[in-house]
Formats: C-alpha cells, sequence, structure tokens
C-alpha cells in the first residue's frame, strides 16, 4: 500500500500516475481542501503528527511513502524522515521542477533574512508566513499579503494580526503583472516554489516593472529521500520499490536511450567522467536517471521496453561524440547524424527530407537540449559537437517493423514524444481508459474530452481552458471503446480530438486506429477529397504519400474547410451510434496545432 501526502499540483499528478495501476492507494492532504477526483485513492485529510503517521502507516499495512507536498512543509517533511526512518519505509519525493536561481535576485536562506524594504513590500509567502514577518513593520515596512480568497485564510491571517487593509487575493491565472500595476509594491517577496507555484510568472512580472525581487530559498530534502520530479520519474520509481504494484512496467523510448548514450559520450570526452548513470531531461520538462556503459569510442543504452510488445527490447543504442571544427547544423551547434542499424528516410512525409536519418524531431531535441544543459552545468564553453547514432544489428529488426512500408531503410527509428513507453495490453489500455473517464465525470465536469496523446491534448486544452485537467482523456488507438465507455457512464457531452492520420482511418470505419488493425487506404482517401470538390491534380498526388498528414501540404488551402467538414463528417457517421445518450463534438487537428470544428 501507498500513502501519498498530497494538497499539490504534484500531489494531483502523482495521484494520476497511481490511478493507472487500478491498485489502492491513501491520499492525504492537510486542510482537506483541495479539489481532486480519486478512483482508486482513499482520501483522508487534517495533519498528522509523528505519532499519528507511525499507527496510520502500521494499521494501513503502508509500504511506500510519496511526499508531494508543498516544498515548505517543513514541519510535514521532517515527519515523515521520522516515520519512515522507524518504520524502514521508502520515501520518493515527488518535488517540483525548479528554474535556475537569478542572481539578480536578493535570495534569503529564511524569515529572519528578509531585508527591511523602505516602501510597501508584497508578500506572496502564504497566510502561514504572516507572523514570521510583522517585525518588518516594526522596522518601517509596509505589508500587503496575498492569500487566497477561502474563508479560512481570511479568518487565519486576521488571527495573526493581518488587516483588511493588507489583505489582497490571489486568483489562479489573472495577469500578474496587472496586479503588480495596481498594488504598486517597492518589493515582492516570494517562496522558490518551483514552476507549478506561480514563481516564474510572478518573477517575470515584477522584472518587467523595474520590482525589486526577494525571494526565500527552499529547504533542502531529507537525504534519505529518494528524488523525482516528474509523473514518469515516480512511476518508474515505484516499479522499483513495489514491482507489485503496476501490472505491467514502462519502459524507455529510442530517443531517451540515444539522449542518455550522447550525454555520457559527451561527458567522458570533455570532462573525463564515466558515470554508470546519467540525468536524462524529458520532453515534459522533468528528469530521469537512466543507466549507461561505454565501448572503446562510445557509449551507449540497453534499450528496456518494459512489459511493451517492443522488437527494439535489449538492443544497444550507441552514440559516438567527436568536436568539430564547423557542423552543417548551427542549431546549438550540435550535428546529429545516423550510424549502422539507424535507417534514413527515402519518401517525403517526415520531420526531415529524404536523406536524413531517421532520427525524429523530439529526439534531436532532446539530445540538443540535454548537451546545452550538460556543457553549462560543467561550465564548459559550447562548441560545435558531431553525434553519431548507432543501433548494431538494427537492419536486421528493423525488417520485423513498419519502416520498410513507411520508407525507411537500413535500419531502425530513433523515435519517441514523451521519452517513456507506457506498456498496456488492449485490455488493460481499455481499463485504464474506463477509470480515466470515470473519474472525469467525477470531476462534476458535463464534457469530456478524449484525445489520442499529449500532443493533441495540449492543443485541446486551448478550446476548452475551464475544463479540470481530469475531463482529458486519452484514447490511445481505442476510439470506439472509449464512446462506448462514456456512453454506459451516461457522460452528456464528448469532444473527440484527432490529428489527421487517425481520422483518415476512423472516417474508413476504423475504430481502433492502431497500424497492426488498420492502414492508411488510398483509394478511400481519394474518395474524400473528390467528395470535398478538390480537382484530379489534388487526387492524382495521394499516391506519393507516405503518411496522412502530407494531405496538409497537398489539399489547396481553399478546399481545407471542405476537407475537413468531410472527413469530420464520416467519423461522426462511425462515432454516433456509439454514443445514443450523449452529444458528440469532432475536432480536426492540424499540424500546427489549429482545429478545425465541422461547419
Amino acid at each position: 500500500m501507498i500513502l501519498v501526502f498530497g494538497g499539490t499540483t504534484e500531489g494531483r499528478k502523482a495521484a494520476k500516475a497511481l490511478e493507472e495501476s487500478g491498485k489502492t492507494f491513501h491520499y492525504s492532504t492537510k486542510t482537506g481542501e483541495q479539489d481532486i477526483a480519486l478512483h482508486h485513492g482513499i482520501r483522508i485529510d487534517g495533519a498528522m503528527d509523528a505519532e499519528a503517521m507511525e499507527r496510520y502507516c502500521r494499521n494501513n499495512n503502508i509500504r511506500l511513502i510519496v511526499d508531494a507536498a508543498h516544498p515548505f512543509a517543513q514541519q510535514l517533511h521532517q515527519t515523515v524522515a521520522e516515520v519512515s526512518e522507524k518504520l524502514q519505509l521508502p520515501v520518493i519525493r515527488f518535488e517540483r521542477i525548479f528554474p535556475v536561481r537569478d542572481s539578480n535576485i536578493t535570495w534569503c536562506c529564511g524569515y529572519d533574512d528578509i531585508p527591511n524594504v523602505k516602501g510597501t513590500l508584497l508578500c506572496t509567502t502564504g497566510v502561514q508566513s504572516i507572523p514570521r514577518l510583522i517585525r518588518l513593520e516594526e522596522e518601517g515596512t509596509h505589508l500587503l499579503f496575498r492569500i487566497l480568497p477561502r474563508e479560512s485564510s481570511i479568518r487565519l491571517a486576521h488571527s495573526h494580526g493581518a488587516t483588511d487593509d493588507q489583505l489582497c487575493f490571489y486568483h489562479e491565472g489573472e495577469d500578474e503583472q496587472a496586479v503588480m500595476k495596481a498594488l504598486k509594491p517597492d518589493a515582492i517577496l516570494l517562496k522558490e516554489s518551483g514552476m507549478t507555484g506561480g514563481y516564474v510568472e510572478k518573477v517575470e512580472a515584477a522584472r518587467a516593472l523595474g520590482i525589486r525581487i526577494i525571494a526565500i530559498k527552499r529547504p533542502t530534502t531529507p537525504p534519505t529521500f529518494l528524488i523525482v520530479n516528474g509523473e514518469h520519474g515516480l512511476r518508474r520509481m515505484v516499479e522499483q520499490l513495489l514491482p507489485d504494484f503496476y501490472p505491467l512496467h514502462s519502459g524507455l523510448t529510442t530517443g531517451t536511450c540515444a539522449t542518455a548514450a550522447a550525454i555520457a559520450a559527451t561527458m567522458r570526452l570533455l570532462a573525463a567522467q564515466q558515470p554508470d548513470a546519467v540525468p536524462v531531461v524529458l520532453p515534459n520538462g522533468e528528469t530521469i536517471h537512466v543507466e549507461v556503459s561505454y565501448g572503446e569510442h562510445d557509449a551507449f543504452v540497453k534499450k528496456e521496453a518494459g512489459d511493451d510488445p517492443d522488437v527494439t527490447d535489449g538492443v544497444c543504442i550507441h552514440a559516438q561524440v567527436t568536436v568539430e571544427q564547423a557542423t552543417s547544423d548551427n542549431e546549438d551547434n550540435v550535428e546529429i547524424v545516423g550510424g549502422e542499424g539507424v535507417g534514413t528516410f527515402t519518401l517525403p512525409g517526415f520531420d526531415y527530407p529524404p536523406g536524413e536519418a531517421a532520427i525524429n524531431k523530439t529526439p534531436r531535441q532532446m539530445i540538443r537540449h540535454n548537451l546545452k544543459k550538460l556543457l553549462s552545468d560543467l561550465g564548459i564553453a559550447r562548441q560545435p559537437l558531431r553525434v553519431t547514432i548507432s543501433v548494431p544489428g538494427g537492419a536486421d529488426i528493423a525488417r520485423r517493423t513498419f519502416n520498410p512500408r513507411l520508407g525507411i531503410e537500413g535500419g531502425i527509428s530513433i523515435i519517441g514524444v514523451s521519452g517513456i513507453v507506457k506498456p498496456f495490453s488492449e485490455e488493460a489500455f481499455i481499463e485504464s481508459i474506463r477509470k480515466c473517464m470515470t473519474v472525469a465525470k467525477a470531476s462534476g465536469s458535463s464534457r469530456v474530452v478524449i484525445n489520442s496523446g499529449a500532443k493533441s491534448e495540449r492543443y485541446l486544452k486551448s478550446a476548452y481552458p475551464m475544463l479540470p485537467p481530469q475531463a482529458f482523456v486519452e484514447y490511445g488507438n481505442y476510439v470506439g471503446a472509449t464512446l462506448e465507455i462514456a456512453n454506459e457512464l451516461d457522460i452528456p457531452q464528448v469532444t473527440l480530438g484527432m490529428m489527421l492520420g487517425k481520422a483518415v482511418k476512423l472516417a474508413a470505419g476504423h475504430l481502433d486506429t492502431h497500424s497492426r488493425k488498420s492502414v492508411m487506404d488510398k483509394s478511400f482517401i481519394k474518395e474524400l477529397l473528390v467528395e470535398a470538390g478538390c480537382s484530379n491534380s489534388v487526387t492524382s498526388h495521394v499516391e506519393d504519400i507516405t503518411l496522412a498528414r502530407e494531405l496538409w501540404d497537398i489539399v489547396p488551402a481553399e478546399s481545407i474547410d471542405n476537407f475537413c467538414n468531410t472527413v469530420i463528417t464520416h467519423c461522426r457517421a462511425h462515432c454516433e451510434q456509439l454514443l445514443p445518450k450523449g452529444e458528440l463534438t469532432i475536432i480536426l487537428i492540424g499540424e500546427n496545432g489549429e482545429l478545425h470544428w465541422q461547419a
């Protein structure tokens, strides 16, 4: 059993990651005021001292603690450390992602270090900090306290001596510059609360207005805690500590393996370091650690697919790094090329033109970003690097993939959008969808937005900014099953968002869009184009395409709306019968995130 201390954004992420297991866990908050829908999580509220926490852990057979509380919840962190040591329980600290400390900010180690401000100091450090700041008033500082607009917070502020004139309120999503312009502080006091705490937005607003910034450094984490800073790292750590918690284990994409190998090779080349594992920043900003090995002139990572049925499981992905006099690729001075066993694009329609190595856009961005960060961390001036990715035996492995059909020749592709492979059998995936849909309904939202993955979800959130995070559910490839679940749960409004590749398959009647179940039907696509009013000269180009997304370049601008309406109409014909009790909205998502609604 797992006990999570939440009440934060990280707490929500932790709960979401643990819900995927289908197992029961416990979720604790101090005040009970966090709005969070749990399906398998057992919610408990109220602060625990060491005795109460120890008793709760013993009575509920807790085997692992996840501390996802606020960075400044020092008393809780200390209590968790004390109890975990006594009961010999591992603790995962779900930390926030913190920006690099800015030397233009006045940094303080604690409240006693805060300097006096001749004028108004806007304090955004929370209602509990008010008693520790009152001393500044005696030194001539005029204090304003920005707190949450909760009755409990206002009562507590008054009990600490704050007057109504000193109180102003924080509302999520408000314009920080507008707030500071209205309040006119001479300085602002912040906690180093990380990327999810509004810290960055406040700093940027204060800097733009020339307002002095004072920040309290975050407390140090107890040394026994195992630190992660994202949901992927949390899941992988839980899989290591409690192997039976998740029925299937996650793995790494080829892109993450290539990035880790490139980091290790660069560390050995430029810093004479050969660590057993290296930190890799994933596309979502979190950092995981990946084990690496070394060859005579390179570094490599043995790919782990977890329980995902992947033909690349166990292959070694190598990276050799050399310093060049000049590179043909000026982007961050890093040239990325393919070596043995890495395929080559031979047809248009991919991220890069024919002749380029089949290393997709996201892995290239990961390699560049991580090497740039590495050089900065090592204090090494940026210099032109050539990274050669190779996969011994990759050509043989590629014959068992769809690469030859897609026009990728000579080896495998280096791919991955999130950097992590989440394994699901069909049955388990559909069951996870059901759980997510149940949580979405429990969130109170009348509309659920179903999407194929992180990229499409990001675009769709711009259309529904007011919906809670739980209202967005990933269907992967199981469109039909997801709509049937929505109907069973009596969800009144469903928005289905799709990229074009899945949309043309759905339009043809394939309710499961996985490539092993359905492929792009060029004859049907020609029929769609004719129905949309496109000329023969347009339809003739269909035979030359490899991926459906190339249609965005083929269809004339003046025919895009008709084409999108046609695709959506066919999709609707297959989907509406699965949702007879609900209202269905279908959105077709363009390559750059543009949303096409049916006219």
